[in-house]
């Protein structure tokens, strides 16, 4: 039955570099064979629709506030909620899952920074503004590749129209604090994306001065000499708090902590709890494999961590655990907890092949860097005023794009009318319809070579399956996730229907979003795989 499905698909739009083939007639198409193809899937009642859910007809007219927290580098097993063996404590953030709805397929739009943070900031996927890797990495010396990277934008431009605009233009108050690191310029900080406060948001990719004041930030002034970054941001989101509840304004407030990228800083006494914690492991256990490479062109060889056991990685993760324990009491205090939306995520997977490689991202494969599993999949916690689901956990799919429809639908705003939208809006599942399922493919496109060691390439999931391309070649992996969540197993000779069907959704995906690729080297007859080949 694939075959026939591959053979009348190729037939509707297998059309390669054409983007003139009618729209419409390719959504159709794309429908019918993802549908198909997540057939069997276990990702809930495959029959199901998408109930209409108007959350505006609830008898009120008020505006929902919403706490949106990201947190950088944070890999999906590093939260209690999604790995029970974690050597790290998070007890705020698990009651925070334990009071909301937990999606265990959730995912970030890319497998580094900044073009996470564009798709969620935006609700596009960050390739349609080509903006594939994290900012300013020009700025940096790297080691020289067979291919050059593609082109990539520098910059989220201040035309976009961002999920602080929207909040703003309904009567928000909006407010970001923390890590930005989506244009070096000052009328690409977040004062000019919608926001009517910035603390501490710039081009940084991380904490300049460190995580200790003197911070050298400037959109931050110093504190006292020591003052820990995360806290100060803390203290920072519940002055804000305190100040929206006296004013009784719906507010927008985007917490976007530093924590827990490099520099792997955190307070003495933070540190020698875990470092006590880590002496009572057994020590046969091994820390680091070597992690197998899919490159055309040899690469240094990578090691990955596959034991959690960073004693000032676990203090840093502690201490944003902390931070948010003490927003959501200031919530509390402050009578705004039940009329308050909160969101809880990364931007994407653990820090695990590079850069002191501080935690293990097991079961999943990679990291951040990557487009495995340990790369792209992330916590991803919303908690709905209500919590008439509370506790509840979901395998629907779920990506860094869907923020902005679901907040605009959840909040009381409605159709946010952004001119294009890659997510979709999640509030079904949400509210608890049990038997909605998301059947759409979800993409990931990374033309680049990553210091953190992961391979040039893009991936496209459909129900259990998982396509990776590697843009070296054009050669595939293909992965059941539902049985192979470590990715070992590439079933592309074994099922090369599936295969085929999911490379025609990318090759088609690449001419919708305009897709970059890699490019040769000057002087070299060497050329890398593109899709017109």
């Amino acid at each position: 039955m694939v075959t026939e499905i591959a053979y009348r698909y190729h037939l509707s739009y297998g059309f390669r570099g054409m983007k003139s083939v009618n729209r419409t007639l390719r959504q159709i198409v794309t429908f019918v064979v993802v549908s198909l193809l997540a057939v069997g899937c276990e990702q809930g009642n495959q029959s199901g629709s998408m109930p209409n859910v108007d959350m505006n007809n609830r008898g009120d007219d008020t505006r929902r506030n919403v706490l949106f927290i990201l947190v950088d580098d944070l890999g999906y097993s590093d939260i209690g909620a999604y790995n029970p063996d974690t050597f790290y404590e998070t007890p705020n953030v698990d009651a925070l899952a334990a009071s909301g709805v937990t999606f265990t397929n959730g995912y970030a739009a890319n497998p580094v920074c900044s073009p996470s943070r564009a798709a969620i900031m935006t609700g596009k996927h960050p390739t349609r503004i080509q903006a594939t890797e994290w900012f300013h990495v020009n700025n940096y010396p790297h080691r020289v590749e067979r291919f050059r990277p593609a082109v990539n934008r520098d910059y989220m431009a201040e035309s976009e129209f961002t999920m602080a605009e929207l909040f703003k233009a309904h009567g928000y108050k909006t407010a970001f604090l923390g890590k930005w690191h989506l244009g070096e310029e000052i009328d690409q900080f977040p004062q000019n994306q919608g926001f009517d406060t910035n603390i501490a948001g710039a081009g940084y990719g991380h904490p300049p001065g460190g995580f200790f004041s003197p911070y050298e930030n400037l959109s931050i002034k110093d504190g006292p000499d020591g003052e820990y970054l995360t806290d100060r941001l803390t203290n920072e989101a519940i002055n804000l708090i305190d100040g929206y509840a006296e004013e009784d304004a719906p507010f927008f407030l985007y917490l976007s902590f530093y924590t827990v990228h490099t520099p792997l800083q955190a307070p003495d006494v933070n540190v020698a709890k875990y470092k006590a914690k880590k002496a009572q492991l057994v020590d046969d256990a091994q820390d680091f494999l070597e992690e197998e490479q899919f490159f055309v062109s040899e690469p240094p060889p990578r090691k990955v961590r596959v034991r959690q056991n960073h004693p000032v990685y676990a203090a840093m993760v502690e201490k944003m655990d902390e931070g948010i324990g003490r927003v959501m009491s200031a919530l509390e205090s402050a009578g705004l907890a039940e009329n308050t939306i909160v969101v809880f995520t990364s931007d994407n997977g653990g820090l695990s092949t590079s850069e002191g490689l501080p935690t293990s991202n097991l079961p999943l494969r990679g990291g951040k860097g990557w487009l495995y599993e340990g790369g792209i999949r992330v916590p991803f916690i919303v908690r709905a005023p209500g919590r008439q689901n509370a506790g509840l956990v979901t395998d629907t799919p779920a990506v860094g794009m869907d923020f902005v429809p679901t907040l605009a639908t959840l909040s009381g705003i409605g159709d946010p009318g952004l001119p294009v939208a890659d997510g979709i809006d999640l509030t079904p599942v949400l509210m608890g319809f049990s038997d909605v399922s998301y059947e759409r493919p979800i993409f990931w496109h990374y033309p680049h070579y990553s210091n953190q060691g992961g391979f040039p390439g893009a991936a496209v999931r459909v129900g259990k399956y998982k396509l990776i391309q590697n843009f070296e070649d054009g050669s595939l992996q293909l992965y059941d996730l539902s049985i192979d969540l470590q990715e070992q197993h590439n079933l592309t000779e074994a099922q090369p229907e599936i295969a085929s069907v999911l490379e025609e959704l990318l090759l088609n995906w690449y001419d919708d979003v305009d897709a970059q690729f890699l490019r040769s080297r000057e002087g070299k007859d060497d050329q890398p795989w593109s899709p017109n080949l």
